[in-house]
């Protein structure tokens, strides 16, 4: 993360706790439109559009006043990370047992099996194949199969 995100994140903590929302991840990066801060957020039962305006709202004045830019100039944005965003943190893990999962590596094909079990270091994977247990570090992503 960058010192901006970092600083975002530690600010964010308790207006999180106070609307009942965990931080996904806090971006802080060039796209077309200029510098974009983009708060990520996710909470049981999935985010509303309500749940991102509500933090936006709480957020605004005294995310200027923290100035985490330095005076330089963002769009500020509060979205979910959505159906397809990537397994990172121990509670996506835990969230996903049981589900199908797509595992995506830098070279090989991708595999694609539910999520049985996981540690700090590895899980397990039930494929048609037969269980395959793989370090969390070895993929490029995981991210939750979706079937429609």
């Amino acid at each position: 993360m960058s010192q901006v995100a970092d600083k975002v994140a530690q600010f964010l903590q308790p207006y999180l706790e106070e609307l009942g929302l965990e931080l996904y991840e806090v971006e802080y990066k060039r796209k077309s439109n200029g510098m974009n801060l983009t708060i990520f957020i996710d909470k049981v039962g999935g985010v509303s559009l309500t749940d991102c305006e509500n933090l936006s709202r709480a957020i605004d004045e005294p995310l200027d006043e923290l100035d985490p830019t330095n005076g330089s100039a963002y769009v500020l944005n509060v979205s979910s990370p959505g159906l397809d965003r990537p397994l990172k943190s121990q509670k996506d893990f835990s969230r996903n047992v049981g589900n199908k999962i797509k595992i995506i590596f830098y070279e090989g094909k991708p595999i694609v099996g539910t999520l049985i079990s996981f540690d700090e270091t590895t899980f397990v994977v039930e494929t048609k194949d037969g269980q395959q247990t793989i370090e969390i570090k070895k993929p490029a992503h995981i991210v939750p199969e979706i079937d429609f």
